[in-house]
């Protein structure tokens, strides 16, 4: 299991890396501006609201939050690469920062901006001159990663594993499309976002489940 899940790791990085080289070189323009405009000329504009307000479960605020309360369950427990893997969640922000710092992407323009939602977090106030990767799109599927990856190797029956995998993929399809129906980013910023999110929270996924076994094996030894 856990060499799979390395290599997968990897093959998501490299895959990222490469992505990002076609971003940088200019190769999606034409393709991210007419899914744009495509997704905003099918969709009704009664969806801005809803897709507004949808789009907080991916902010910094939230994202963050959660993982480092699932890093604070893993203390109570001990389970000490647990608190590794769910911290992961940092060097990914780290990795959106420096995209949107240092690749040239600008955002999509005012006239595609969509959102409706007037908040205070302090994260929806912080702009950078480049849209690429998405931080929604990449802490969203960072967490996504690790919760499937717990389903899938855990004992449950595969009705209800087939269930929750099914409602976070929705989740993931519902967060890329409300971050380019809003006018947020383009489809590259979402596609790139959800590669880094993917390749670290595999990465994430081997220390949590490495330590989930490792505490099962020692509560099994006791008896």
């Amino acid at each position: 299991m856990k060499t799979k899940l390395f290599l997968l790791a990897a093959v998501f990085m490299l895959a990222f890396t490469y992505f990002s080289y076609t971003v940088a070189k200019e190769r999606w323009q034409k393709i991210d501006f007419d899914t744009t405009v495509k997704l905003q000329d099918h969709l009704s504009r009664r969806f801005d609201g809803i897709f507004s307000y949808f789009s907080l479960l991916g902010s910094a605020e939230v994202t963050i939050g959660a993982c480092l309360l699932f890093s604070f369950l893993s203390l109570l427990k001990r389970q000490w690469l647990g608190i590794l893997g769910w911290l992961m969640i940092i060097p990914v922000s780290l990795g959106e920062i420096f995209g949107k710092l240092v690749l040239f992407h600008p955002g999509p323009p005012v006239f595609f901006h969509r959102s409706l939602l007037p908040t205070s977090l302090p994260s929806f106030y912080i702009h950078t001159d480049f849209s690429y990767p998405s931080g929604h799109m990449a802490r969203t599927i960072f967490i996504t990663t690790i919760l499937i990856c717990m389903v899938i190797f855990s004992s449950r029956k595969i009705i209800p594993k087939f269930f929750i995998f099914c409602s976070l993929a929705a989740l993931v399809i519902l967060m890329g499309l409300t971050r380019v129906y809003l006018g947020e980013h383009w489809l590259s910023d979402v596609l790139g976002g959800g590669l880094l999110g993917a390749g670290v929270g595999l990465f994430a996924a081997i220390l949590i489940l490495r330590n989930r076994r490792v505490n099962t094996e020692r509560s099994d030894s006791k008896y």
